[in-house]
């Protein structure tokens, strides 16, 4: 059976002023129905990728399309095809949670008996029925977010593109929001496009998953592929001397499968980890290192995040600023 695709995307190429890719050629399909996953630092190309594929941004070069309609040719078609959370609040504080859907469903024009219906449909799907005529402004951060949820569905999109969803809420409120988003794809069968910096929700959310870093697609395969790759155990260990001179050493065991080093920590990827750790701790003396902490774990996004691009992605947070900041001067 033939695949159904929600978006296709074939070298899809963003520079500013002809010199500075902010997206370099990238590829990729994502699947009807599919929650699909765009993980990557501020300024790596994520963000430029999405407001490409919703028209906010013309692409210099490549191809898309977005529920079969081209992004640069169909402008107003994919428009009314998409949902859009953006990760600043967009909310009318001063309205009621009812008046911000009913001023959205209008503005897609919407009539009354319809707007009716969508309306009393989204409140119930994020459970904000009994809060439908409270002012926005005493919503808590995760009524917010589900009401700019329900706002983004208002008009039944093909695709919801969700942008950093759950950015600032508390752990809690964060997993009701991933069990919302789970339900409206299960329910509805919503194409999700989620760019987060939250690793675990990635995980816990995605069908499948692109690392994007300095513009290009650097890894794309579902989670536990992502972390299979890794091949084994990770052990952490964190050190104090010449890390570097023990590293060259570590490589030369066939049974470490990757050695990656950051803010004082040696991250190993390891078969039969456990059997290893001895044999690792006995060998630093030799090489001068002092290791103050051993820590064992399955691979994480995290990890495989690290494998492909060097550093975690916290560690990446000034520099995806800094580049997002040089891109700007350069489309001013």
């Amino acid at each position: 059976m033939e695949k159904e695709y929600a978006i296709r995307v074939e070298n899809l190429v963003k520079k500013f002023n002809h010199d500075v890719a902010a997206v370099d050629g990238i590829s990729f399909n994502v699947e009807k129905g599919e929650i699909f996953g765009l993980l990557g630092p501020n300024g790596a190309g994520k963000t430029t990728t999405i407001n490409m594929l919703s028209t906010m941004l013309e692409k210099t070069s490549g191809y898309a399309e977005l529920a079969g309609y081209d992004i640069s040719k169909n402008k107003d078609n994919v428009r009314r095809s998409i949902g859009v959370v953006f990760q600043d609040p967009a909310l009318d504080a001063k309205l009621t949670g009812r008046e911000n859907l009913e001023f959205h469903s209008m503005m897609y024009g919407l009539h009354k008996q319809e707007r009716e219906e969508r309306i009393k449909e989204v409140l119930a799907l994020v459970e904000l029925t009994d809060k439908a005529e409270t002012l926005v402004e005493k919503y808590s951060g995760g009524m917010k977010r589900r009401l700019e949820i329900a706002r983004g569905l208002i008009h039944r999109p093909k695709v919801l593109f969700l942008d950093e969803p759950t950015l600032g809420l508390d752990t809690q409120t964060r997993r009701h929001i991933w069990e919302y988003v789970k339900k409206l794809n299960k329910e509805i069968g919503t194409t999700i496009i989620l760019t987060t910096h939250y690793m675990e929700e990635a995980d816990y959310l995605c069908e499948r998953i692109a690392i994007i870093d300095h513009g290009k697609i650097a890894a794309l395969d579902t989670p536990e592929k992502l972390k299979e790759v890794l091949g084994g155990d990770v052990i952490s260990l964190k050190v104090s001397g010449d890390a570097a001179k023990f590293m060259d050493k570590l490589k030369g065991f066939d049974w470490i499968k990757g050695i990656k080093p950051h803010e004082g920590f040696i991250d190993l990827s390891v078969e039969n980890a456990e059997k290893r750790i001895p044999e690792i701790v006995c060998l630093a003396p030799q090489y001068s290192i002092a290791i103050s902490s051993v820590n064992l774990r399955r691979p994480s996004l995290e990890d495989v995040f690290l494998n492909y691009t060097g550093r975690t992605i916290r560690e990446q947070e000034g520099d995806g600023m800094d580049r997002a900041r040089m891109l700007m001067r350069h489309r001013t």
